[in-house]
């Protein structure tokens, strides 16, 4: 049964990225999340480049002793990638869920990089 889950979260993320794609002036926000942590990455997918990555694994949650995936680590986890963009001057995303459902976590991740200052 997890097989399948795993297949159909693919094929969803698969028809999402035939809609979504990054470009140098608005790049993509991909979001990925597994039982124990939350990955963000802002991709500019004509260059192919990973401009800031951002993830419950960084130095900036190493020192946090608690369960890493829950939702306040997701919104943590927002705050940060939002903060990287804005240093590196990206304000404008197109948001990829990666075939997760909008809920939980990846809302969260979502809603906190809205506030700290990116626009999606």
């Amino acid at each position: 049964m997890t097989a399948d889950i795993k297949e159909a979260r693919k094929r969803r993320h698969e028809r999402i990225r035939k809609k979504v794609a990054g470009t140098t002036e608005r790049p993509r926000l991909s979001v990925y999340r597994s039982l124990d942590h939350m990955y963000a990455q802002i991709i500019d997918d004509y260059s192919k480049q990973t401009v800031v990555s951002a993830s419950s694994i960084d130095k900036e949650f190493k020192d946090k002793k608690s369960h890493k995936g829950n939702i306040a680590t997701a919104k943590q986890v927002g705050e940060l990638i939002a903060k990287k963009a804005l240093g590196k001057g990206v304000k404008k995303v197109v948001f990829d869920r990666g075939g997760y459902l909008y809920h939980g976590r990846v809302k969260a991740l979502a809603e906190a990089a809205r506030e700290a200052g990116l626009e999606f």
